[in-house]
């Protein structure tokens, strides 16, 4: 009986976690289009520096009021997670900014077969035929939804190969830091934040003034624009954190695959706020294949030998004590 019970709160927190992420995520993008599409707010990397400020605050706020205990999280492992995490961001916007959009979804999309490629070679992962299929599945459904016009360049190239591996490092990390030492999703975010927050804001205007040619301080500031960028702030907290979670309780892959969800409710949410002009059988077409993929992917990876380690190590005691907010993930099928 407490089988059953610990089984159904395992898969109760697991449709939670992914619920926050959901929300979070999608909540930003919408909120983000609108900074960005109606009040030309176009300083992303900056943006994301005060993302990163809002969570440190948070962070630092659940440790003095005693919800966040002290961890250690060794300096050279700190400073290659902020340079993977920083090198993703900076990448994206510059690959958005050199590449066709259809280039840049499909550079997206490609960070799945490397994240599966990091987990084959350093935890020893082993996929079955079934879930090796479902991952294709959504890559083609997706592919089907954003992919248009594709045109590559040398330098766009480039900054996409960047983007893909360090997005795909930053997040492997996410799962590797966690289980190595022990930490929370909070504990991560409170030894990650305060670093990329401080290199993000210093280093983010001169990004954003390289890739617009405007400065973040001479923006027109209204008392609207101010209210959206507080808003994504506010909502960029819960988006860091669970994906922290998310990783934390998964797999960087896991993450990808069924966070192209979030793709499909950003494209409905899109067209039904910013115009339908968009939506076609061409894309419902995509919008379908992708989700079947999804269902395929979890029933495929959570079955025995659907994805499993040949060598793992499960947190410690310590760890799960610590995590309570977390409820880590323990079992060695992901």
């Amino acid at each position: 009986m407490s089988s059953v019970s610990k089984t159904d709160r395992k898969a109760a927190l697991d449709v939670a976690s992914w619920g926050f992420n959901i929300v979070t995520s999608v909540g930003i993008i919408m909120v983000n289009k609108a900074l960005m599409a109606t009040y030309g707010f176009c300083f992303a990397t900056t943006l994301t520096g005060l993302h990163f400020a809002t969570t440190t605050l948070l962070t630092l706020l659940l440790r003095w009021l005693g919800y966040i205990q002290d961890s250690y999280l060794p300096l050279p492992e700190l400073l290659k997670f902020v340079m993977f995490a920083n090198f993703s961001i900076v990448g994206m916007n510059v690959s958005l900014m050199w590449n066709s959009v259809g280039f840049y979804q499909i550079a997206k999309l490609s960070m799945i077969p490397v994240s599966c490629f990091l987990e084959v070679i350093f935890d020893k992962v082993r996929y079955s035929r079934d879930t090796k299929l479902s991952i294709v599945l959504v890559l083609l459904g997706v592919a089907v939804c954003t992919v248009t016009d594709v045109s590559v360049n040398f330098k766009g190239f480039l900054a996409a190969v960047i983007a893909i591996w360090s997005t795909a490092l930053q997040q492997y990390y996410v799962h590797f830091l966690q289980r190595k030492h022990s930490l929370g999703s909070f504990d991560l975010l409170g030894h990650t934040a305060p670093l990329q927050a401080a290199s993000l804001l210093l280093t983010g205007p001169f990004v954003d003034y390289w890739l617009t040619e405007k400065k973040v301080y001479a923006y027109d500031y209204t008392v609207t624009s101010v209210f959206f960028t507080i808003l994504s702030c506010t909502i960029a907290v819960g988006t860091n954190l669970s994906q922290f979670i998310c990783i934390g309780r998964f797999t960087a892959v896991s993450f990808q695959v069924l966070g192209h969800m979030k793709t499909v409710l950003v494209l409905i949410l899109g067209f039904i706020f910013f115009g339908k002009e968009g939506l076609n059988l061409h894309v419902i077409l995509g919008m379908v294949i992708a989700v079947i993929g999804m269902i395929w992917y979890g029933n495929a990876s959570s079955k025995p030998g659907g994805k499993e380690r040949r060598i793992y190590s499960a947190p410690s005691n310590k760890s799960q004590k610590r995590d309570a907010l977390d409820f880590p993930e323990t079992d060695d099928k992901v």
